[in-house]
């Protein structure tokens, strides 16, 4: 599909300094898609956040007893 954008001249004269005006297209396509990838992304960790209630952790009030009890909570795992 064309479409038409407007570039300021001093931009397009870096991107034919870097692909060439004949890849203009390519180049920007692909940076294009780029843009929208991590757009994608942000979007999902942004609906992500909250989603992980902060009611601290099981290891807050006594670490070493935590430790402890990870060490020995499973048979095959004790030595």
């Amino acid at each position: 599909m064309r479409l038409h954008i407007t570039l300021k001249d001093r931009l397009v004269a870096q991107l034919d300094e870097r692909v060439g005006a004949r890849q203009r297209s390519r180049f920007i396509a692909a940076a294009v898609a780029r843009a929208l990838e991590d757009e994608r992304r942000w979007d999902d960790i942004t609906a992500a956040l909250g989603g992980i209630e902060g009611h601290g952790h099981d290891w807050d009030d006594d670490a070493a007893r935590w430790v402890a009890s990870q060490r020995t909570a499973d048979a095959q795992r004790v030595g």
